[in-house]
């Protein structure tokens, strides 16, 4: 069986306050993007082997029992030993440590994927939680339609938000942006009404959207602050950072030729129609 994970960006993002368990309340909306891994799972003979993982395209760090897609797979097989021996294949795309949710794409892809090749019956209220385990975004990409997040980002009220139409430009430089440093950095605010803001067209967003992690990001890391200048100098009605970074996204009204933007050849560029 084979499924396409795909990415996310936040329009807006603020940090609320820290919890009694250490992780931070914040308010975003997630919107989901058409841009995909691709992820297959099929049996594995090899019964003395659980799994195993291959993997392709842009290449992934870590060892694999640190990935999401095997993190998935061994949450489950606790609950249902009946889960037989598995080969999965990941093929990436999106790119890593860019504030786009790739990796929590994969293991929340992978949850529903073993729930509907072996038929676990899973609900989706059940999934939501298995995907909590998995990470604070996971859940997003069970639902995986745009949605207003509270709490931990896992509090999520699905709002009717269209981007169609749009071109979206997304660049990630070749900046890794640890997200610990990034959260240790931010200040706590009141919540913004992002909703109320999310209302009005996307040509009066800039200026009242904003993402808590630009400053202190933008302050140490000045060619992120870049592209996102040269994304509004070329004539994105709004422009962010995603997440903690380190990609930042431009929307269009109309597509705009990649090669005009002249950002340096070893940037991550890809252009979305919505």
């Amino acid at each position: 069986m084979i499924v396409f994970p795909n990415c996310k960006i936040n329009l807006g993002l603020h940090i609320t306050g820290k919890r009694y368990d250490g992780y931070h309340n914040l308010e975003t909306i997630f919107y989901p993007l058409p841009f995909y891994d691709v992820l297959e799972v099929l049996h594995h003979s090899q019964q003395d082997e659980d799994y195993i993982l291959l993997t392709s395209g842009i290449e992934i760090e870590g060892r694999p029992e640190t990935n999401l897609c095997v993190k998935a797979y061994r949450l489950l097989k606790k609950d249902f030993p009946q889960l037989p021996s598995v080969q999965i294949h990941l093929h990436k795309a999106i790119p890593t440590g860019a504030g786009l949710g790739g990796g929590s794409a994969d293991g929340a892809f992978m949850l529903t994927l073993l729930n509907d090749k072996f038929k676990l019956h899973l609900t989706e209220e059940k999934l939501l939680q298995y995907a909590l385990m998995l990470g604070s975004d996971c859940p997003f990409f069970i639902i995986n339609r745009p949605s207003f997040a509270t709490q931990r980002g896992e509090a999520l009220q699905p709002i009717h938000l269209h981007l169609s139409g749009y071109t979206l430009v997304l660049v990630k430089p070749g900046i890794h942006v640890n997200t610990g440093w990034a959260f240790s950095q931010v200040g706590y605010s009141a919540p913004n009404n992002i909703k109320n803001i999310m209302e009005q067209p996307a040509e009066t967003w800039q200026g009242k959207l904003e993402n808590a992690f630009e400053k202190p990001v933008f302050e140490k890391y000045t060619e992120i602050k870049n592209i996102k200048e040269q994304l509004l100098q070329n004539g994105a009605l709004f422009a962010s950072m995603s997440g903690s970074g380190s990609s930042v996204y431009g929307i269009f009204n109309k597509s705009i030729p990649v090669s005009a933007l002249l950002f340096p050849p070893h940037y991550f560029v890809k252009q979305l129609i919505l």
